[in-house]
């Protein structure tokens, strides 16, 4: 199953988390949430990142979904993605995105990446009339 890893800044990961432990009643499975905080030194959040990849990874891979491209969470997260062929990254968590990754972890992790793709995707929409609301289905 694929690990999913949580970056982002405080306190965006343990929220997200929590919104999926709501949804599904318990806490997900290989699933962890890192929250960087404001000041908090780059290399300190590379070292946190790439203990969680080891810990997550159990051969299938993991997805690291963060907030924001170009902000230091995104930024660490990426450089220890680099240095592993089984990790991918998603910019502009939200929280389909997240439900979407979870449903769908089972699968190979390029396929998982596509599915929260077009969850975090999907979810975004604006409320025009009744008949637009369904677009808005899992």
């Amino acid at each position: 199953m694929i690990g999913i890893l949580l970056v982002t800044h405080t306190p965006l990961s343990a929220a997200f988390l929590a919104a999926a432990t709501h949804v599904y009643k318990k806490a997900p499975d290989n699933v962890r949430a890192l929250d960087v905080i404001a000041d908090q030194d780059p290399y300190e959040v590379n070292e946190l990142v790439a203990e969680a990849l080891l810990e997550l990874d159990d051969g299938d891979g993991v997805l690291i979904l963060t907030d924001i491209c170009g902000a230091t969470p995104a930024n660490c997260a990426q450089r220890m993605a680099n240095l592993s062929s089984n990790t991918r990254l998603v910019y502009g968590l939200n929280v389909p995105m997240l439900l979407r990754a979870l449903n769908y972890r089972h699968l190979p992790l390029a396929q998982v990446v596509e599915k929260a793709l077009d969850g975090g995707k999907n979810g975004v929409a604006s409320y025009a009339d009744e008949t637009s609301m369904s677009t808005c289905a899992p």
